[in-house]
């Protein structure tokens, strides 16, 4: 479970994360939870929404599912335990998606067996290694923050300081060789570049 405190960092770690329910807030700093909802239905393949929001009346319930484009909607007060089932049904909805093999270069990550090859040559990595692989290919080139990383692949309340994601990266240099360069953007973050 990971929690993001503004809407511009909701839309980020969706478009970092493929998450099985999403559960937003319409009164979000930054950007509004609506706005994070109507960006998210954009995506190829959005997460299931549900608007958890003090806007409870019907008028609100209808416009969230209809304009905004949520999957449910529920307003406070509520019961935890409704919260919970309604989590549930979202995500025995949510399609699965189909096994997906990400390219970078001349990088291949199969994300189903978690293989990952460069030209052809299948490299031995770690769990963590290969989540971090794994954001760095999803964005394409552009710059990850050090932040999205730990939230992603360690969770939000790990100490930073310990400098477990600078290792780590280092490591995958190490691992991939001349294949792909993990260039460090100071005040970035981490890309990959081919």
């Amino acid at each position: 479970m990971d929690i993001a405190a503004t809407g511009d960092e909701t839309e980020r770690m969706c478009l970092l994360t493929a998450y099985d329910v999403l559960i937003l807030d319409r009164d979000l700093p930054v950007m509004s939870g609506d706005e994070v909802c109507r960006r998210l239905r954009e995506l190829t393949d959005p997460p299931p929404i549900l608007m958890l929001t003090a806007a409870g009346e019907l008028t609100d319930r209808i416009y969230g599912l209809t304009e905004l484009g949520a999957d449910d909607y529920l307003g406070k007060p509520f019961d935890f335990t409704e919260l919970v089932a309604r989590v549930r049904a979202l995500s025995r909805r949510a399609p699965k998606p189909p096994p997906s093999v990400l390219s970078f270069g001349n990088l291949t990550l199969d994300e189903t067996r978690r293989e990952v090859s460069a030209d052809g040559t299948t490299l031995e990595l770690s769990v963590k290694e290969t989540a971090v692989l794994r954001l760095l290919m999803r964005a394409g080139g552009a710059p990850v923050a050090h932040d999205e990383i730990v939230r992603a692949v360690w969770d939000q309340h790990l100490n930073t300081s310990t400098g477990v994601v600078r290792t780590t990266v280092s490591r995958l240099r190490g691992k991939l060789g001349d294949s792909c360069l993990i260039l460090t953007d100071k005040g970035e973050g981490y890309r990959l570049c081919d």
